[in-house]
Parts: structure tokens; sequence; C-alpha cells
């Protein structure tokens, strides 16, 4: 069986997405990681465009990488210059890349429009450069830009620019889908008859503006083509490129396609949200095999029937890729979900313990006010243990006050809470300043636990998102407050609901300092 080969330009069409900017470390910690991955190619940039892509090259021959081949990314040479003064095609050799990746002009229209020579004057730009290339590195790749809109306008002219390059003896040819506007069943008669022609062979570069990059790589595949760019998460220009962690797990599991080892697929989660935290984005809950919805089940009756047999609800087992089975808590949830929710926090409870459907109306009743514990399965596990009294009480808040004024002249309000904290017997009255009212809330009930418990020192909190519910009218409306804290050892959810901010933030707040004492000492 063929051994399709993987082909990542993360870190070159992947940051041309508008929000996404890689400085060089963070491009070698990537490329790093898809060495790890068994990325077998690894496009690092354009040495010809930008000096961060130059320096790339310089710094990552430092590194040494196990298997990954690092690629630069080019063009053909300029009309009326030949392959040996064209600096673009001579800073590609002076970058020493393992393969050089360079671009052509597939349609008609853009050999007129674009660079505004003759068809035959495009031909000879191809089988010149690669050519040159060829004399000069041991790995050449083409990429046929625009191929299949160029095949729709004029397909015998489309399959000459493939033979000029197939006659440079290049490695492999890749059609490229640049404007992403073709339909998966528009591929096989065209791969077809390129096959007729061309013996070298041949890769896919889709593009998501018709959301179809997936599916093009895999239909592609499916047809004989044994390479395949794409992206880390799909990122790239406009819509993005095709998402090798879609496409990966997808060849391997559906396809039975080698690409990787089944340890390296395992860590492909890790990979997707190490991409994503360099590049600064919340990760897509959403994304297939790797988000954290993807394999989240909310009915009672999927959580029944998936610990029976995961492959009820489950296309593949999460594990494969990194990923976990996760039972959602909400007003639609069963005694399945309770009993699952209780065992992944290691509490004991039996589906015919009143108190398991004393949970459950409990939930029932908080989701009716406008609780929501999907993104708060913190706050979640302090119900289960307080409605089983294990519990411990680690503190109370005996009450609170926050004052906001704001003087004429003055920039910004001026924020103070006081608390009081009882724990044991003791009483701990403080006051706290901060940037705004909960932010001062959050800093005194920690300058009061603080005494108390030093750990707390070590939490922080990490986001902080308000939801105004439409139980209410206008600011009569029920809020909803989540917090995300964390540590150096893992990261939680809190919720609270009020029809005051301050009090839904005391709400979530006050679960966020419980949860962390609550970790702490089950782990001592």
């Amino acid at each position: 069986m063929t051994a399709i080969r993987l082909y990542d330009t993360t870190l070159r069409d992947g940051t041309q997405a508008e929000e996404i900017s890689f400085l060089v470390e963070d491009k070698i910690r990537i490329a790093q990681k898809l060495d790890d991955l068994g990325i077998h190619y690894i496009e690092g940039g354009w040495p010809g465009s930008n000096p961060k892509d130059i320096s790339f090259f310089q710094e990552i021959r430092k590194i040494s990488l196990r298997q990954t081949k690092i690629a630069a990314f080019g063009s053909t040479r300029r009309a009326k210059t030949t392959p040996d003064k064209d600096n673009n095609l001579r800073t590609l050799i002076q970058s020493a890349p393992d393969v050089v990746t360079i671009f052509g002009k597939t349609w008609d229209f853009h050999v007129r429009e674009a660079l505004r020579i003759s068809l035959d004057e495009n031909l000879d730009l191809i089988n010149d450069s690669l050519l040159y290339l060829k004399r000069h590195v041991e790995e050449v790749f083409y990429d046929a830009e625009h191929f299949f809109d160029g095949y729709k306008a004029n397909p015998a002219y489309a399959i000459k620019t493939l033979q000029a390059a197939e006659q440079a003896g290049v490695d492999c040819i890749v059609l490229c889908d640049t404007n992403g506007g073709t339909l998966p069943f528009e591929l096989p008669p065209i791969i077809a008859e390129v096959r007729k022609h061309i013996s070298t062979p041949l890769g896919i570069h889709s593009h998501n503006d018709s959301e179809c990059a997936v599916a093009n790589s895999l239909v592609a595949v499916d047809c004989g083509i044994v390479h395949v760019q794409g992206t880390i998460n799909g990122f790239g220009e406009r819509c993005g490129n095709a998402n090798l962690c879609s496409i990966i797990p997808s060849l391997m599991l559906k396809m039975g396609k080698e690409s990787l080892t089944n340890e390296q697929l395992a860590s492909l989660r890790e990979v997707s949200r190490f991409v994503y935290e360099l590049a600064n984005l919340v990760p897509n809950k959403h994304q297939p095999f790797v988000g954290n919805s993807a394999f989240a089940h909310k009915g009672g009756v999927h959580v029944s029937a998936i610990q029976r047999h995961s492959e009820t609800y489950e296309h593949i087992r999460p594990e494969r890729v990194g990923n976990i089975s996760r039972v959602l808590v909400s007003d639609l949830s069963g005694r399945s979900n309770i009993l699952a929710k209780a065992e992944q926090f290691n509490i004991k409870l039996d589906s015919k313990d009143p108190l398991t459907i004393e949970i459950l109306e409990r939930l029932k009743e908080l989701e009716n006010q406008g609780y929501q514990f999907e993104g708060a399965e913190a706050s979640f596990d302090l119900l289960m243990r307080r409605a089983l009294g294990t519990l411990r009480p680690f503190f109370s808040v005996v009450g609170f006050r926050v004052i906001d004024s704001k003087r004429e002249g003055e920039d910004k309000p001026f924020s103070e809470a006081t608390v009081q904290v009882k724990v044991g017997g003791h009483v701990e009255h403080t006051a706290a300043e901060g940037n705004g009212p909960v932010n001062a809330l959050d800093h005194a009930l920690r300058k009061a636990l603080e005494n108390f418990y030093p750990q707390i020192k070590d939490m922080q909190l990490l986001d902080y998102k308000v939801r105004v519910l439409p139980a209410g009218q206008g600011t009569a409306s029920v809020t909803r407050v989540l917090i995300e804290s964390g540590d150096a050892d893992l990261r939680w959810g809190t919720v609270g609901v009020s029809d005051n901010i301050i009090d839904a933030s005391y709400y979530a707040l006050v679960d966020a300092f419980q949860y962390k004492l609550l970790k702490d000492s089950d782990a001592s």
C-alpha cells in the first residue's frame, strides 16, 4: 500500500490568515511539534519575500529534526530573466532547504492578464525554472496554481503546463484549488484525465472557500493522489486551507492509508491545541476530531448508550486522536449523565440511590434559573459533593460590600471591595481595590483567604464571561457569569447566576476558590 505523504504549510499559507502572525521562535517551535507528529514536509515560508522567513531558514538549520524535511516556497522565474539571474530562485537555493516548492500559472486567463506574456512563454518559465532548481536541490515540487479553474477554462493548456513541469524531472506535481471553488464530484474525472498524460506522482492543495477542502483532499487520495497539503486547524487565507487535523485521521482510520504511526496520531489534539496557543487564538471547541465538543454527549439516551458501546454515538474512539469522551450536564440530562459525570470526578453514586435523583432534580431546578454547567464542571462537582455531604467547608463568606465611585475629572471609576470571611472560628475582615468591582471582589477574597490557604496565590482567573439571559427585561434581566480559573496543573470553570452581576460574579468566584482548595486537598 502506497503511503500518503503529508505536507504542512501552516508556517507559510497558514500565516496568510488575517488574524495569525508567528514570530520566528514560534515557527521553530511549531516545526519541532510537527516533526514529533510525523509530518513529512514542513513549508517554512517564502525566503524571497520577507526577512522573517529568511531568519527561519537560518535558525531551523541549527535544529535537529527526526524525520521532517523543510521546504522553501517561491515562484517560477520572472519573464525576461534567466533562472540563474532570478533573485527569487537564487534566494530559494541560498536558504538551503531540503525541498523547494515553486508555483506557476496553469490558468490561461492568469497568464494573459497577470503575467501578460504568451502561453508558450509561460511553459518556458515553468520548465527552465524547475530544471535550474533540480540542478541545485535534491527534491523539487511544483504547485500548479489555479489548476482546476485552469482546466475548466482550457483543459489542453492546463495539461501542457503539467507536462512542462514533468519534463523538468520534478518529484511531485501538486494540483491546486487556489480559489477553493471546486466541488468534490468534479475532481475524479479531472484527475483521471491528468493521469492519462502525467506519470509524475501527484499532490493536492485545497482551499476551503466552498467548505470542501477536506472532502476534496480525501477524494483526490481516493483517485490515486499520494501527496496531501494542508494546515493545522485549517488556518489560511480567506476561509482557510484543508485541515490536516481532519484529513490525517480520516486517511488513517477511515480509508486505511498509511501516513503516521498510531502513537503519532494520538498526539494530534495536543498539536492542534499547541498551534492555537502560539497563534493566540481560542480553540474551536466544535472542530471535528480534536475539539472539546467532538466527543461530548448531552442527551441521557446517548450517554447511556456510549457507556455500554461507545460506537453507538461515536464514529471513532476519541483516544485514537488524543481526545476523550465527555459527558455534558444540562437540563436534558438523565441518570446516566449524572453517574458518568460522578465517575469522572471519582464520586461513587448508585443509579438507585435517592441522592442521584435529588442531584438530578436540583440540577434541572438550577438550570431553569439560568445556571449552565457545561462550561462549569467544577461548580457541578461541588454541587454533587454538597448533596452527598462530603464537601469540606473550607470557608464561608459572612458578607461583602462593593463600592464604585467616580469623581469629576477622574479617568475611570474607583472600585473597592470589603469582605468578611470565616475560616474555622476565625473571621477575617479585609478590603482591596481593583480594576472594576469584580476584580476588586476577587482581590479582597484572595487577600482574606491567603492568610489561611497560601496556595491561593498559585491560582489565576483566566477568563470571565457574562451572558444576559432572556428571563427579564433590559437592565432587570438575569445575568449568568462563567469564570475560568487555573493553576500550574489544571483549569476549571465555575458559574453564578443572579439578577445582579456582582452577585452572580460572587457565586462563581467563591466556587472557584472552593474548588482550588478541594483539588489541592484531594491531591494531598
